[in-house]
């Protein structure tokens, strides 16, 4: 197959894609025409179906895997397909591994450094609630090692949320060591557990959208549910602390208009809220840097970053 990562422009590709998402739009003249969002374990590209109506075109809908036939162009700094022929591929012409994008890193070295990570806590009430969350519950544990950070904009991918949630962590044992007057157990605790609602927000893969609980409540808010459920389970779990911890998951997003539904009240909630942009701003570049087609040039206005980008000189 032709991976995502390897298009280049003024070529014709002829493989199978994951259909993502499936849109009809109408273009300044009235026309109908399709924009599909294609992927493969490298990346996701944009496809465009200018003529629906066209013999070619067969009957498909996301999330189908199809058998693309198309001419690889460039717009906005970006690689699009401009598609020619599509139908749904037949259960033989793909091997579902191809198309699942993951993380780089060993899934079980990952786990292994999450609770490694939970053992630096020794506050035991703290350290008991996240054994609670991370180990005793190993059903929840497959879904949180197994689920994307997001669904497009960092982390996108399997193993995502747990990858994500390291850094998170790492970032905050380094302000811990640089700022000694924060928390430990309190931030590193709120670190691992600050993005435990998107198990429950985000579908688990091929889809990785959006389910109609995470649309309504988000994941901000039920992982502040979740975590209430497992503290009142534990026998005298001080209240103070279970507030402090909770205001630390709520306040994670530092703004109201990013979806908190608290500012930071708490320096170790400002300190997290520090973290988690960190490492999403970083990965965001970073994978806006390594898509496919992107050069060494000007790569156009991204709208996460809120800036025309580029790759700094060798």
């Amino acid at each position: 197959m032709k991976y995502i990562e390897s298009l280049r422009e003024g070529t014709r590709v002829s493989t199978v894609y994951l259909c993502r998402t499936k849109q009809t739009l109408l273009t300044k003249t009235g026309k109908e025409y399709f924009s599909l969002l294609l992927q493969d374990k490298t990346g996701t590209v944009d496809g465009k179906i200018w003529d629906p109506g066209n013999p070619g075109i067969g009957e498909f809908d996301a999330p189908d895997y199809v058998a693309v036939d198309a001419d690889v162009t460039m717009f906005s700094g970006k690689i699009q397909l401009n598609v020619r022929r599509i139908r749904k591929a037949d259960p033989g012409e793909y091997s579902p591994a191809d198309y699942l994008p993951a993380s780089e890193r060993s899934n079980d070295a990952m786990v292994m450094e999450l609770k490694t990570a939970i053992e630096t806590v020794k506050d035991p009430n703290y350290r008991q609630l996240l054994r609670a969350v991370f180990i005793e519950d190993q059903e929840f544990l497959e879904q949180f090692r197994s689920r994307s950070a997001a669904k497009t904009v960092h982390h996108s991918f399997i193993g995502g949320l747990l990858e994500h949630t390291l850094s998170v962590t790492r970032l905050c044992e380094y302000y811990c060591r640089s700022y000694p007057y924060l928390k430990h157990d309190l931030l590193i605790t709120a670190a691992l557990c600050h993005d435990i609602g998107k198990v429950k927000e985000l579908s688990a893969f091929p889809e990785n959208d959006y389910t109609d609980e995470g649309q309504l409540l988000g994941h901000i808010v039920m992982g502040c549910e979740m975590l209430g459920e497992k503290i009142r389970k534990i026998p005298g779990f001080p209240e103070k602390k279970a507030a402090e911890l909770r205001h630390c998951i709520l306040a994670h997003h530092g703004e109201l208009e990013y979806g908190s539904p608290k500012k930071p009240a708490l320096v170790e909630a400002a300190a997290l809220n520090l973290a988690d942009n960190t490492d999403a701003k970083l990965e965001t570049f970073r994978e806006a840097l390594c898509a496919p087609g992107a050069g060494n040039g000007w790569l156009g206005f991204n709208r996460y970053l809120d800036s025309n980008i580029r790759k700094s000189t060798e």
